[in-house]
């Protein structure tokens, strides 16, 4: 008996290895073909690109019922599953969805093709002339999770970019992703261009994101979009460089020359417009002479709208129903209807809130003084600082990106969302007439 456990046993280790060096070779195969087409697309011509992008957009048009039968077959899946509701609300894809990502495609077309442009062309003593060529970046691995929209967001972006790309998308999307792939692979064969410049893994082990990750020959940034243990994970376990944004704790800071009516549009907007996003309100900070102005209706305001308040002490004393804030209130990200609020003495306890507990994501100040509002853009150390709009702005599509691959909080080569430009670097190109050097 024990003979035909150890066997078993024996059976079982071997099937693992075999399954285990199967994923890494198919990975490892995603890697060699992104890298040739990526030589490829770093050479096409913004035509070429363009062709690619509004052929991926008619085949997107033309498969609408494919795409809507995929993404109810993930629905149908992720209810059994009992995935939260957030998540199958960011899964779901209908008409108007279709459309989005289709008018996406046409405004990432209409972007300027930022590759191959050469700037801070100087001439030197030598004779020679100095500049920089914007370029690529190679391979980009993107790991996300739930919005099957990002599929062609990342797709559109990396191709405009002139870069190739490998797509890991949730397991619950897997369909949706599945059909929205097929469009973006005959878009691309349609325009002349490799379908290997956008890969979509098919499979959802999760192994085959570690495998990813231990490609550093192959694949230049990796993108993770998704929870906060996701992205805690990559950036722990990746030999190559990550863009990421671990948390979006945001703040609204209505200083003392705030106009409240428009303090109090800000707040409600940017924490009720759309709780599930990296951008929305989780912390309102209020000046100690506008909170007994503001707070009481905006409270009334929040609690129809079923947000649940958390305050320091001198704010729940000006709403009813607040409940006592504690420490990590401050640090939180609800992605949901709660919202932390702190009644604050100035605009530098304001900042030092903020550069505390935030988490150098997208923070607003509501003033009409200059100087409060040059001091708060200058010393809050945050991807976006805003004034006088919503958090709920901070976006690519809204800053005119067309599109992003996601939001970095990082300060080395993107910060913010990163759209075309976030996904190339420059090198140095020098012309020059035979200058020689002698030392």
């Amino acid at each position: 008996m024990t003979l035909v456990k150890s066997n078993a046993a024996t059976t079982n280790s071997a099937e693992n290895t075999a399954q285990e060096e199967h994923l890494a070779a198919y990975i490892r195969g995603l890697g060699e073909q992104a890298r040739a087409a990526s030589r490829v697309l770093a050479a096409a011509a913004t035509q070429g690109k363009s062709a690619a992008l509004q052929a991926i957009a008619a085949a997107t048009d033309e498969s609408r019922q494919a795409i809507k039968a995929a993404n109810a077959e993930d629905m149908a899946k992720a209810q059994k599953n009992g995935i939260d509701q957030p998540l199958i609300d960011r899964l779901y894809l209908d008409d108007k969805g279709i459309d989005r990502m289709i008018e996406g495609l046409h405004q990432v077309d209409a972007l300027v093709d930022p590759v191959g442009e050469v700037t801070d062309l100087s001439y030197q003593p030598s004779g020679i002339q100095v500049g920089k060529m914007r370029v690529p970046l190679g391979v980009i691995a993107m790991i996300y999770e739930s919005r099957p929209n990002v599929t062609v967001d990342a797709a559109s972006l990396s191709i405009k970019s002139g870069n190739a790309c490998i797509l890991r998308g949730g397991s619950e999307a897997f369909a949706s992703n599945q059909a929205i792939g097929a469009c973006v692979s005959r878009g691309l064969q349609a325009a002349g261009l490799p379908a290997a410049a956008v890969q979509l893994l098919n499979t959802t082990n999760r192994d085959a994101v570690g495998e990813l990750l231990q490609l550093p020959e192959f694949i230049d940034v990796i993108v993770p979009r998704g929870g906060k243990s996701l992205i805690e994970r990559i950036s722990r376990e990746s030999m190559i460089p990550v863009i990421k944004h671990l948390d979006g704790v945001c703040h609204v800071y209505v200083d003392d020359a705030a106009d409240l009516n428009m303090a109090a549009d800000i707040a409600f907007n940017s924490k009720v417009e759309k709780y599930a996003v990296c951008n929305a309100l989780e912390t309102l900070l209020v000046h100690k002479d506008a909170a007994t102005a503001l707070l009481p209706e905006l409270g009334k305001r929040f609690a129809a709208a079923g947000v649940a308040l958390r305050g320091c002490e001198r704010a729940a004393a000006l709403v009813a129903d607040m409940q006592a804030a504690v420490e990590q209130d401050w640090y939180e990200e609800y992605l949901g209807p709660i919202l932390a609020v702190r009644v604050v003495d100035d605009i530098d306890a304001a900042i030092e809130h903020i550069n505390k507990y935030g988490s150098q994501h997208t923070d607003t100040i509501v003033s009409a003084d200059y100087q409060n509002t040059r001091r708060f853009v200058t010393e809050v150390d945050s991807a976006s600082v805003m004034v006088n709009t919503s958090t709920q702005f901070a976006d690519g599509f809204e800053y005119g990106l067309g599109a992003e691959v996601g939001i970095s909080t990082d300060k080395i080569h993107a910060r913010g969302p990163v759209g075309l430009t976030g996904l190339t670097s420059q090198k140095y190109v020098v012309y020059g007439n035979g200058e020689l050097r002698h030392r």
